[in-house]
């Protein structure tokens, strides 16, 4: 098992044995910390706005270290996407009369039926 990544057996037996390092462990609870703090922001908060967001609950991470993370989770921000308009007004189709005339409170079941004509 040790030759194929080129690992001395003492050296593989040695990394076996030994706990994660203080940083490897904080870094484990900061990951968590990140995810949540990146879902409760709707994933919409960078790198400086989720600092900002963690310092506002106690918790103080170096923006380098915060990206790093935020790498190693795969986290992105949500794109704002640019407006598009989908409806076409301008065409020379009748436009259908408004039977309703704002009357919303039938007086028995089936009197109105709503349906949407937009094409």
């Amino acid at each position: 098992m040790c030759r194929v990544p080129g690992v001395s057996r003492s050296g593989y037996y040695d990394r076996v044995q030994h706990a994660p390092s203080d940083r490897k462990q904080s870094d484990e609870r900061l990951k968590l910390e990140i995810k949540v703090a990146h879902i409760r922001t709707r994933e919409t908060y960078g790198t400086r706005r989720l600092q900002t967001e963690l310092a506002d609950n106690g918790i103080i991470v170096g923006r380098d270290r915060l990206a790093r993370l935020r790498k190693e989770l795969r986290l992105h921000c949500k794109q704002k996407r640019k407006f598009r308009a989908t409806t076409n007004s301008d065409h020379n189709l009748p436009v259908t009369p408004n039977l309703l005339n704002q009357n919303f409170t039938p007086t028995a079941p089936n009197q109105v039926w709503v349906a949407d004509s937009v094409v």
